[in-house]
């Protein structure tokens, strides 16, 4: 725990109001009164005045919106300053006062895996050489990581998974506050990934961990070789995922959707269950209606988009 002050302090922003332990950042909709929030777009001034956040960075223009019961951290740049608390609430890679990792009875390990401190591996798992299983992760029963996989801290994998080569679960999200001068400040991605049982997950893929909260792959999900899904994204269950397929930040998947080689979303969408998104697909809008099927950039019905290819290879024969 931190105080209020101390954090403000860091972030030099004059601080005015009570003092009280600060456990971390969360969004506005989430956060406890041990937790400090932010808001940076006017669009989400809803959550601001339900929030039960102890504090929140805020626009100086907008300070007056923050409830009774909150803190207004006021300042030009409350994207800057929350990248700059965020650090202060990273959790430590690795914890030396952890206990010894648990490893179920029935369970394989390399000799050259190594399964940090603080670590659970459920029964009948396989562990291969060069596997890093990072502090406070858990593994469930009868998952198989193959070599050079990485199960990055405080990330969970469930029961009955297999992770090829190189995957890594729990890559920090891809996350930066700019300053007035162009630099470029981490946003410690404190958050983690959670991937429930009966999923496979192809060769160096990577899942970011989130921001705050959890990443989460659902059940049943399949992923090929090299595909990259982004912070705080949901992937609903039995979704199919081919390669080189990438799925930006804040995205929420339906269940049983399949995205083709290559196709890629933008950030804060939602895919609906059971859209299947054709190879090379762009997706930049949500798709609200199940059961679609998708291709081309910008995106179209893929009836549509066969038509235009016809059309098109008629005009390139003139």
């Amino acid at each position: 725990m931190i105080a209020l002050s101390d954090v403000a302090r860091t972030c030099g922003i004059a601080f005015e109001g009570s003092d009280r332990p600060i456990k971390g950042i969360n969004t506005l909709k989430d956060a406890s009164e041990e937790e400090i929030s932010f808001l940076d777009n006017p669009k989400y001034l809803g959550d601001l005045k339900a929030t039960k956040a102890a504090a929140v960075f805020i626009a100086t223009k907008m300070a007056a919106e923050v409830p009774a019961g909150s803190i207004a951290l006021a300042d030009d740049e409350p994207y800057l300053k929350m990248a700059l608390a965020s650090k202060l609430f990273a959790p430590a890679l690795v914890d030396d006062t952890a206990p010894e990792a648990v490893i179920g009875e029935g369970t394989y390990v390399a000799e050259t895996a190594t399964i940090a401190r603080g670590a659970v591996v459920g029964k009948g798992c396989t562990i291969l050489p060069g596997v890093y299983v990072g502090s406070r992760a858990v593994i469930g029963d009868g998952t198989i990581l193959h070599a050079n996989a990485v199960v990055y801290h405080d990330c969970r994998v469930g029961s009955n998974c297999i992770l090829h080569s190189g995957a890594a679960i729990g890559t920090d999200g891809f996350g930066f506050a700019h300053t007035k001068l162009g630099e470029h400040v981490k946003i410690y991605q404190n958050g983690n990934v959670v991937v429930e049982d009966d999923v496979e997950i192809g060769g160096n893929s990577t899942i970011d961990r989130a921001v705050f909260a959890s990443t989460l792959v659902k059940r049943g999900t399949k992923i090929d070789n090299l595909v990259h899904i982004g912070h705080n994204c949901i992937i609903g269950e039995h979704s199919i995922l081919v390669a080189h397929v990438g799925i930006s930040g804040s995205t929420v998947l339906g269940r049983n959707v399949v995205m083709g080689g290559q196709s890629a979303t933008a950030g804060h969408l939602e895919i609906a269950p059971f859209t299947t998104l054709a190879a090379r697909s762009g997706v930049t809008k949500s798709i609200k209606e199940p059961g679609g099927t998708y291709a081309g950039f910008p995106l179209m019905g893929h009836r549509d988009w066969l038509k235009l290819q016809g059309i098109l290879a008629r005009l390139l024969k003139r």
